[in-house]
């Protein structure tokens, strides 16, 4: 299968019908919603605060509507006039601005407290004119977004690099252009689910944020990604009866794994509850 990036430049490939079916597609949406809150997380912004967020590659709003729905405002910019008009259709509360990264972001110095963009990044490693040198445009890219950028605040990219030369240039032209950071791989081990994050920061180093893996702690209401894979293999004579405090352990410990919401093992779990009066 071919990544759009080698069919032609972004603004034709989203063209019309391409901008409906990525925006009526409820898995994409449940997709694009998921990597939204991961780079979100990964921002550190302050709790209870609304804060100003760009949104790079923001195509038809999807990212932007789950920033608003957590109290922040947001901005965006995208090379696609289809993908916007289907913003402005849908009313998302952002203003969007038709725009191509890789000729500069024109925002006034220190503006933004967080920058994010999903699946964007990669189609500025492409020379779809002759004029267009990959280096240079993205190094003016980082260079005039860091400008733009509060002191102290991040910038996280999702993208999907070709291979580790695209991802090398991508990084150097970042660091280059004054930014510390590297890139969190989630799921390393998964071949569908594994995500790259471009985590940057401006003017203050901070730890990088760690990679998920699917295995969480959810003491203390908080979640806990190790760095360890952790497999579970059933065997022969190892079943547990089904409703059993094992067994039910055993189902919340493979939930937990999958990333999914669960709560936390206490002294109750698995007991069974007398007989209503």
């Amino acid at each position: 299968m071919s990544r759009p990036e080698h069919t032609g430049p972004a603004e034709l490939f989203y063209n019309e019908d391409e901008a409906q079916k990525y925006t009526a597609n409820s898995r994409i949406i449940e997709i694009q919603e998921k990597m939204t809150e991961r780079a979100v997380e990964m921002l550190s912004l302050p709790a209870d605060q609304p804060c100003f967020l760009l949104d790079v590659g923001c195509g038809s709003g999807l990212s932007g509507e789950w920033i608003s729905a957590q109290g922040h405002h947001w901005l965006g910019v995208d090379i696609s006039s289809h993908m916007l008009d289907i913003a402005k259709e849908r009313e998302v509360e952002g203003d969007v601005f038709l725009a191509d990264a890789g000729e500069g972001m024109f925002f006034r110095p220190g503006v933004f407290d967080g920058v994010i963009s999903i699946s964007a990044l990669q189609w500025l490693c492409n020379a779809d004119r002759k004029d267009h040198n990959p280096v240079r445009r993205l190094h003016h890219f980082f260079t005039t977004l860091y400008s733009s950028m509060a002191r102290g605040s991040r910038a996280v990219f999702q993208f999907y690099p070709e291979n580790p030369a695209q991802m090398e240039l991508i990084t150097s032209q970042a660091l280059r252009a004054g930014f510390t950071g590297g890139v969190v791989v989630d799921f390393p081990h998964s071949t569908r689910a594994k995500k790259y994050y471009l985590c940057l920061f401006c003017g203050t180093p901070a730890h990088m944020p760690r990679g998920l893996d699917g295995t969480e702690d959810l003491a203390g209401g908080t979640v806990k990604y190790t760095a360890d894979r952790e497999r579970t293999r059933r065997r022969k004579g190892d079943r547990t009866a089904p409703k059993s405090r094992d067994w039910v352990v055993r189902k919340k410990e493979r939930s937990r794994r999958q990333g999914r919401d669960v709560r936390k093992d206490t002294k109750y779990t698995g007991r069974k509850r007398s007989a209503a009066f």
